[in-house]
């Protein structure tokens, strides 16, 4: 894989782990004020989602890159077998 090929990868993997991790761990506002929604989390944690986020995604796209690069599933086979 290329650089701009595991650029690419990594973001889409790193958007793909933020929205699983996103709801992790949200607790809603016990009381809600007039004009704020009831839905919004008390304490989001964003910080700590992003680097959870980030470590989660590299480790997948460690994995993706030397599955690639070992040709354990061969795309360019796949394509000739047909």
């Amino acid at each position: 894989m290329d650089l701009v090929s595991g650029i690419v990868v990594y973001v889409m993997l790193w958007w793909l782990t933020l929205f699983t991790v996103l709801p992790v761990g949200v607790r809603r506002e016990d009381s809600v004020e007039q004009g704020n929604d009831p839905g919004a989390p008390k304490n989001p944690m964003l910080l700590r989602k992003l680097l959870a986020t980030t470590v989660i995604a590299a480790i997948v796209w460690v994995v993706v890159d030397q599955v690639v690069r070992s040709d354990l599933i061969s795309f360019r086979e796949m394509i000739r077998e047909e």
